[in-house]
């Protein structure tokens, strides 16, 4: 069954036609009979993205690792809960899950790390995840968390991979200066990182000297230039902003908009791909912007009234971002365009004051969810690309180091490869 959305994409059945049969951790793990779980009382870190794919049935994991015979005793919920609905930076609390009866222990709230209390009664943890590929996505700083806490409890963790649904090739974007590491940027990397969360493990692991007994169940047939299209796959929201694949190839670039006074599309039906705040001019700032000429991306004017989040219940005007080229796209940079081009009509250097949400004006946010440093910070790893954009630095000289960041990094991750480079 298709939804509709893939109905109405002409190249949806094409794509499919192509596409390979990829298995996740989970699906190998399950064809193995889990005979490697057997005897031992397993946690696991979850939520609604990672599924079963094998037989099509889209079995939660949870499900399908109790039916497996798995002896599971606890589950992690990370943000947005282990049901996969509270809204982002809302803390979680602990809970029960209803179909199973277990203990939901939040790793997005009071604790992001589990504790030993957590940890006690488990012989192995799970790490069943579906990632997006992105530094700021914070799955990736609970699973450097779970490293950690296996460390120390000297408890097995075992990752169950899944794919990057970006590519495992394209790697963009600045990496975090020392003092703006946070839960939306654990560990010095550029945003668009390339890794599966097999391999970030081993990464994570290794680097920061975690000392868990890792261990990863890899994917069968991925390689590293499929897009998670390419894969067989069906695609299940990752959390409630990223409801599509097309969400997750721009939200690289646009989620640098959540450290501003715009709206990044919350609470409408194209999180991510809006973009706008009341009074804004929609023709000019898409003509502002198709006037760049970015590859793989057209803007067009719209018109959108949020629900929820910035602007919630206000008439917003502004751009939808239509990917023409995914491959020749490079969604950082143009999330820094788009930035530029908002942040011209205002006065540089602007910082929002407490009524700045009622305002038409840019500005960048003064804190964070963290209660710290501005929130665009964080994302992009430090003060340069925000003070740049204030004082009129061009983009591209704002990004002109990025090449060798990421050159840099392939270096770094190299060790850490599951699934190698074609030559």
């Amino acid at each position: 069954m298709h939804t509709a959305r893939e109905a109405l994409d002409p190249l949806y059945f094409h794509r499919m036609q192509k596409a390979e049969a990829v298995r996740t951790g989970l699906d190998v793990l399950l064809r193995e009979g889990a005979a490697r779980l057997h005897g031992r009382r397993a946690g696991l870190i979850s939520h609604p993205a990672a599924v079963t794919h094998e037989d099509r049935s889209l079995t939660p994991s949870v499900v399908a690792l109790r039916r497996a015979g798995v002896d599971l005793v606890a589950l992690f919920g990370m943000e947005h809960g282990f049901a996969g609905a509270a809204a982002d930076g809302a803390a979680v609390d602990q809970a029960a899950d209803p179909a199973s009866g277990l203990p939901v222990y939040s790793l997005y709230g009071a604790n992001l790390e589990p504790t030993t209390d957590m940890l006690a009664g488990i012989d192995v943890l799970l790490y069943d995840v579906q990632d997006v590929g992105v530094r700021y996505y914070t799955f990736i700083s609970t699973l450097f968390y779970a490293l950690r806490a296996c460390g120390r409890a000297g408890i097995p963790l075992l990752v169950l991979d899944r794919p990057d649904p970006l590519n495992g090739l394209a790697v963009e974007g600045p990496s975090i200066e020392p003092g703006y590491t946070s839960f939306v940027g654990i560990a010095p990397m550029p945003i668009r990182h390339g890794l599966t969360p097999g391999e970030m493990a081993g990464y994570f692991n290794a680097t920061y000297h975690l000392n868990a007994d890792l261990q990863v169940i890899p994917l069968e047939g991925w390689r590293r230039e499929m897009w998670f299209d390419d894969t067989g796959l069906t695609w299940i929201p990752t959390s409630p902003g990223i409801p599509h694949l097309s969400t997750a190839i721009v939200y690289p670039g646009t989620c640098l908009l959540e450290g501003t006074t715009l709206s990044e599309g919350r609470g409408t039906a194209l999180p991510f791909e809006v973009a706008g705040a009341p009074g804004l001019d929609p023709y000019r700032l898409a003509d502002a912007l198709n006037d760049l000429d970015l590859p793989g991306a057209r803007f067009r004017p719209t018109a959108f009234e949020p629900s929820a989040s910035k602007h919630a219940g206000r008439p917003c005007a502004g751009v939808q971002l239509h990917v023409t080229d995914r491959d020749a796209l490079r969604p950082v940079t143009l999330g820094l365009h788009l930035v530029a081009a908002c942040q011209a009509r205002a006065s540089a250097g602007a910082v929002a004051s407490a009524d700045a949400l009622a305002s038409a004006e840019f500005a960048f946010l003064p804190s964070s969810w963290e209660g710290r440093l501005p929130h665009f910070d964080l994302l992009a790893g430090g003060p340069a690309l925000r003070t740049g954009l204030a004082a009129g630095a061009p983009v591209a000289e704002l990004t002109a180091s990025w090449p060798a960041i990421a050159a840099r990094f392939r270096e770094e991750r190299a060790p850490f490869l599951l699934y190698k480079e074609m030559p």
